[in-house]
């Protein structure tokens, strides 16, 4: 109810604008993109904007009432930062964009959600699984499965998996994304049975030896960890360096080349749930995962952009099903006034190559099942474990 409120309004304010400038003009629709390009998930953030840049050079227009728009991308860095985040915002609604994606990273997409609500701009979320995000927010959609969702389907397979009973969890604080990813999977193992030995660090923390010793001393059948990718990468070489035995777990944030490099030639045991895996098989998967990596090695930017291989990230996959999805709702509007894309966005379904997208009365997408991948330690790449579902 609370977006259909939050869409007439939009419709109601975009009339009174219309009626005093005369329209869009011009035969370019932006859309902005709000992802971290620096700051502790930068890298994340990049491989998501990498997603959204090869939609862009796949379908550059779209057509729109007998006129062909050209969309052009705005890019911002929101640095990572919550207290970044919202300038960031306002720099896209001052480029005069019609639709937003991002960000990498539920913090920052929380910190922003009142910049892009008050300028009436819809939102489509790419992989910030907080529940936060849309909770509330009118304005603001996703295509990705959410933490509860995610930390449940962690716990289900620590639990079938590994047969853990204990569980030692690491997050960070303030974080919400970390303490929200861990909290859902405390909950889940739990009622499963398991027994959980939580700890926090606070940020800026790069020393993670006491916390992987703790783990040990508390014999910890799982160690689970949703951080970012740049405390990822110094817990696993740490781990590794301490001759850590226990097998890792985290989130979708992990899911990244950084965890591969920091990984490689160790005996560690780590393994991420994810959106999408780089081995689907069906059409659209391989035919994506073919073309996208035509792309990246065609461009050593982008390349380097990616992490200096062209490994698939499953953020790539989304990245490129929201701006597919972004056209379908503007498609759907028959318009590029934002009010009316927003408008549309409830009744949008797109199939990607991540899967059918469709969205609750809320926001979010209906999604059922993760991917499980591991790391091959010896030649740093992932391997396909599972599509796990929660009991």
């Amino acid at each position: 109810m609370r977006k259909v409120l939050a869409i007439l309004l939009a419709l109601s304010m975009s009339t009174l604008l219309l009626a005093g400038c005369g329209g869009s003009g011009g035969d370019t629709i932006k859309i902005g993109v709000f992802e971290p390009a620096s700051g502790d998930n930068g890298a994340g953030g990049k491989q998501e904007v990498l997603g959204i840049e090869f939609a862009n050079s796949q379908v550059p227009t779209i057509d729109i009432g007998g006129k062909t728009y050209k969309v052009q991308l705005e890019v911002v860095d929101n640095q990572s930062s919550t207290d970044k985040a919202p300038s960031a915002a306002q720099t896209l609604v001052s480029k005069g964009v019609k639709l937003v994606l991002g960000s990498y990273g539920s913090a920052v997409s929380i910190a922003a959600s009142d910049v892009f609500g008050k300028a009436g701009l819809p939102v489509i979320g790419i992989s910030c699984t907080n529940p936060q995000v849309t909770s509330g927010n009118d304005f603001y959609y996703r295509i990705c499965y959410l933490d509860p969702f995610q930390g449940t389907v962690l716990a289900n397979f620590a639990a079938d998996q590994y047969k853990a009973k204990t569980a030692y969890i690491l997050t960070k604080l303030g974080d919400d994304y970390s303490v929200g990813l861990g909290n859902y999977f405390k909950e889940a193992f739990e009622k499963l049975g398991g027994t959980v030995v939580a700890a926090t660090f606070p940020e800026g923390n790069s020393d993670f030896t006491a916390f992987l010793t703790n783990a040990a001393n508390a014999n910890a059948d799982v160690f689970f960890a949703p951080t970012s990718t740049d405390a990822a990468s110094l817990i696993i070489s740490q781990a590794a360096s301490q001759g850590l035995n226990i097998p890792i777990l985290a989130g979708d944030t992990w899911d990244n080349s950084v965890i591969l490099d920091a990984a490689k030639g160790s005996s560690l045991d780590v393994s991420v749930s994810t959106f999408f895996d780089e081995g689907d098989k069906s059409t659209a998967g391989s035919t994506f995962v073919q073309d996208f990596k035509a792309w990246l090695n065609a461009n050593a930017e982008k390349k380097q952009n990616n992490g200096g291989n062209d490994i698939v990230s499953a953020v790539s996959a989304l990245g490129y099903d929201a701006y597919m999805t972004a056209l379908q709702a503007i498609k759907n509007a028959g318009s590029v006034d934002s009010a009316k894309i927003l408008a549309a966005m409830p009744a949008t379904t797109y199939t990607g190559v991540t899967g059918d997208i469709k969205f609750d009365d809320n926001g979010d997408a209906l999604r059922t099942q993760a991917y499980i991948k591991s790391v091959d330690t010896a030649n740093a790449a992932w391997k396909f474990v599972a599509i796990q579902g929660i009991k």
